[in-house]
């Protein structure tokens, strides 16, 4: 059953702990006039995410729908969203937009670049692409300047389940599950390429007050800091490599 926490005012955070990952997939909805929903969750667990997200608006008033990169737990029900809400439309960056939802979505989707701003009503969300950080070429992230909310999706990936920890056990924790997938079939899920660290001190320099991660509990406080510690740990697992 997925559990609903607010994180910060109007921003809802609905968790599904998923046995076979070990780890939980969280999705964030920023209710306001024009509710937002960050990330879409599977298609296996839509039924679930959206009875949760029913306690707190009507579903079919959905108007934006946003994702970090092309991957189905970030956007694999995006299609059972929009059908369920008619004048929803997705966001994603303009990589994702030309690249997948043209021919994935049923609907055009909104590419943003740098800068570009959703306001909704209250809050004023931000887009900031960030290309392989956490990964893959079309990846962007999200920032609400209202609250000062950092939606960092992969980023800050741990895993458990939804329990509540300081921040420093969850950049200790992060920065493990970043060393243990150096190894294996499914390694190297989050390259160092030559924009890593401008992207990292380019999302510190926001100043979040609150990371909001997929597989993570939220991290508050100073997450400029967290940011400049979990870039650390990559940097020096992939020098140690090269």
């Amino acid at each position: 059953m997925a559990t609903i926490r607010e994180v910060a005012p109007d921003i809802f955070r609905i968790s599904c702990l998923i046995p076979a990952f070990g780890m939980q997939f969280n999705e964030y909805l920023i209710r306001d006039e024009e509710p937002a929903l960050f990330h879409t969750g599977f298609r296996s667990t839509f039924s679930e995410v959206r009875d949760a997200l029913a306690t707190l608006i009507e579903p079919a008033r959905l108007r934006w729908v946003g994702f970090s990169h092309f991957e189905s737990d970030e956007c694999g029900a995006l299609n059972e969203w929009l059908a369920l809400a008619p004048n929803a439309q997705a966001f994603c960056s303009v990589v994702a937009a030309r690249v997948n939802l043209g021919d994935f979505a049923i609907r055009e989707a909104r590419g943003m670049t740098t800068g570009e701003t959703l306001v909704t009503g209250r809050h004023r969300l931000r887009f900031e692409q960030t290309p392989h950080v956490p990964h893959s070429w079309d990846a962007g992230l999200l920032f609400d300047e209202t609250t000062r909310t950092l939606f960092s999706s992969d980023l800050f990936t741990m895993r458990g389940g939804d329990e509540t920890l300081p921040p420093a056990e969850i950049v200790e924790r992060a920065s493990g599950h970043l060393a243990h997938g150096m190894e294996g079939p499914m390694a190297y899920s989050t390259p160092y390429t030559a924009l890593t660290e401008a992207t990292f001190k380019r999302l510190g320099e926001l100043q979040p007050q609150r990371i909001a991660p997929m597989h993570a509990p939220v991290l508050e406080g100073d997450g400029s800091r967290a940011l400049g510690q979990l870039w650390e740990c990559l940097k020096k697992l992939w020098a140690a490599r090269l």
